[in-house]
């Protein structure tokens, strides 16, 4: 079985795009074809973290103060410029929640808030209103690692979630497969999956990510949870957080600050 598992691997790891759009509806048929990214690791980790960073020694999490967010889209402009998004297309966007007298739940995000937000007229009541920045959960058990079925999307010693677009085949699978809507197909570009990296490229030089930097209030935070120090750790530590859908048990770790209940 083992070897079986093996010589499939192989095969994936040198389809075309081409030949794997064309074997994928067999490969469903039979059960999904899993396979290890461990092989991409070591290749893709030395050109990403350089040489004098050591991806063991750190993992990242991210804060997200929802009691500070002012909803000025200036994180999801400032991850645009920073890492080349094209338009129509996200790696982070801001949710705008009003809550009405009859509890209804009303959410909303022009252009992920890329231009912030408008009032708009509503025939009920708004009583309650926030902001809710999201992004990549970079989860410690993520469902788009399990389906990928060429291993472009694994996950990096320190923690983080990446997409190898060079192996990436744009079948979508990772796309259906994340519960918080991180993802997406740039078909504009390279038609291969793409989602935020919390900046990895920023990460491994000391650098916080551009929408950190961007964000006028402070409402996000980043830091190494295996650093008692670091902000990050201090605020798990002292301070009540919660996860987006805690239930589906994908470990995310993305943290949030005075998140409501009426947030999905």
């Amino acid at each position: 079985m083992r070897q079986a598992v093996d010589e499939m691997q192989q095969k994936m790891k040198n389809m075309n795009r081409r030949d794997f759009l064309k074997t994928s509806g067999k490969l469903c048929a039979g059960g999904l074809v899993i396979y290890t990214a461990e092989l991409l690791l070591p290749r893709l980790g030395r050109s990403a973290r350089g040489t004098a960073y050591d991806w063991e020694k750190h993992l990242y999490g991210f804060v997200v103060d929802t009691t500070l967010c002012i909803g000025c889209g200036r994180c999801v402009k400032a991850c645009k410029e920073e890492n080349g998004i094209p338009d129509g297309f996200y790696r982070t966007w801001v949710e705008r929640y009003r809550i009405t007298e009859h509890e209804q739940v009303l959410v909303d995000s022009p252009k992920g808030a890329l231009e912030g937000f408008t009032e708009i007229e509503s025939q009920a009541q708004v009583v309650k209103s926030f902001f809710v920045p999201k992004l990549c959960n970079q989860c410690s058990q993520p469902n788009c690692v399990q389906v990928c079925p060429v291993g472009a999307t694994y996950k990096t010693k320190d923690g983080i979630v990446l997409v190898d677009d060079q192996h990436c085949v744009g079948c979508g699978y990772c796309v259906l497969a994340c519960p918080y809507g991180a993802r997406y197909i740039d078909h504009d570009g390279k038609r291969v999956a793409d989602k935020c990296t919390w900046c990895y490229h920023r990460l491994v030089k000391g650098l916080s990510p551009a929408c950190v930097l961007a964000c006028p209030v402070g409402a996000r935070k980043i830091g190494d949870l295996r650093d008692p120090a670091s902000e990050v750790s201090t605020i798990l530590r002292e301070k009540r957080v919660n996860v987006l859908k805690p239930e589906i048990g994908n470990e995310p770790r993305a943290y949030y600050l005075g998140l409501d209940k009426e947030v999905r």
